[in-house]
């Protein structure tokens, strides 16, 4: 099968399960872990709702610990699986697989550097956590592995299943600053299965350390949308740069030549931690067969992210999931999460 039959799946297409990574004292999550074990216990229970997760535990230890904690708050364990890999972090969005399909529904899983956002965090064990993943038997046998060597995270791009991906220049330019963009989108377009490859020049958030990751910006949604942070504050630091990429997204064209649906998700207000700004984005929701789980922040503007979500999304259920917590460590629900397309993961795993 030659690599033109290669298809980058969109997130809302039909999914056998999310990965995550429990985390423990071991992690940077290790000073506030209490609150954190209760954002991943209220993930798992909404995730479980719907479809299985896969959740990577370092030892036999972590997993009964995880196991107890899970199974008292009443969730389904039948649809719980664990698989022992070593990690640095829990930030699976970035160092996770990114799964492409093969016209024969077998798969590429593509493999690429994770260098802890460029060098910021020690990420040696995460760079080396799809290939444990994939030796473990994780994933169908019908899944071959692809290293690629160079530096790139799954939070970093994002795929309309039709062959158009949307990043932004900020992170891949931080990346990679001798690659000029023409190069970039060429290699993009050839490792991702894409033919069009859409730039945005603005938007950050305080306190991302991504160098602004598309998936806490805008997102691809159904039927030619797309779902992005807007900021209607004009007293905010992130006024002028928000409005600048909402314009630069309402000018992005579809393949058809027609403006994309746009849908400005609300803008929190400002959320600090001993002065520190963090990043509350709404736009980094995950999407679940059948649901939206959206990050919530305890902000009277969450009820209407849900609404914003629902139109985006029709048909979906939209469970809001307590992420405060996670923005602490500078990223939210997208973040620790990667989904794992329907045929990607074998039906029991080996244990």
């Amino acid at each position: 099968m030659t690599e033109t039959a290669l298809r980058f799946p969109a997130e809302w297409e039909p999914q056998s399960a999310i990965l995550i990574a429990w985390p423990t004292e071991d992690t940077d999550w290790a000073a506030r872990l209490g609150e954190v074990e209760d954002t991943y216990i209220a993930l798992v229970a909404a995730i479980t709702r719907f479809q299985p997760v896969v959740i990577c535990v370092p030892d036999e230890d972590v997993q009964s610990y995880a196991y107890v904690r899970l199974a008292s708050n009443r969730i389904d364990m039948a649809r719980v699986q664990f698989v022992e890999a070593d990690y640095d972090d829990t930030w699976l969005r970035d160092s996770g697989p990114i799964s492409l399909r093969r016209d024969d529904a077998t798969f590429v899983l593509n493999d690429f550097r994770f260098t802890g956002w460029g060098g910021k965090f020690d990420a040696r064990q995460d760079d080396q956590l799809v290939g444990h993943l994939h030796a473990a038997g994780v994933f169908t046998d019908a899944a071959q592995r692809r290293e690629i060597d160079f530096a790139l995270e799954g939070g970093a791009i994002e795929t309309d299943g039709a062959g158009t991906l949307l990043t932004t220049w900020r992170c891949l330019h931080e990346r990679h600053p001798e690659v000029p963009r023409d190069v970039l989108t060429s290699r993009l377009s050839d490792w991702l299965a894409q033919d069009r490859v859409l730039w945005l020049d603005h938007g950050y958030l305080e306190g991302d350390d991504t160098d602004a990751h598309i998936d806490t910006l805008a997102r691809f949604a159904p039927d030619d949308a797309i779902v992005f942070q807007a900021c209607d504050d004009p007293a905010d630091p992130h006024h002028a740069e928000l409005q600048a990429m909402a314009d630069e997204i309402a000018a992005l064209r579809t393949r058809d030549g027609a403006p994309y649906r746009l849908f400005p998700l609300p803008w929190a207000r400002p959320v600090l931690d001993a002065g520190r700004r963090l990043a509350a984005s709404y736009a980094n929701y995950l999407i679940l067969n059948g649901a939206v789980l959206m990050p919530a922040y305890g902000d009277p503007a969450d009820a209407a992210a849900a609404a914003v979500l629902a139109q985006a999304h029709p048909g979906r259920e939209i469970v809001q999931v307590p992420c405060r917590p996670l923005i602490w460590q500078n990223g939210s629900l997208h973040c620790i999460t990667m989904q794992l397309p329907t045929g990607l993961l074998r039906d029991v795993l080996p244990g």
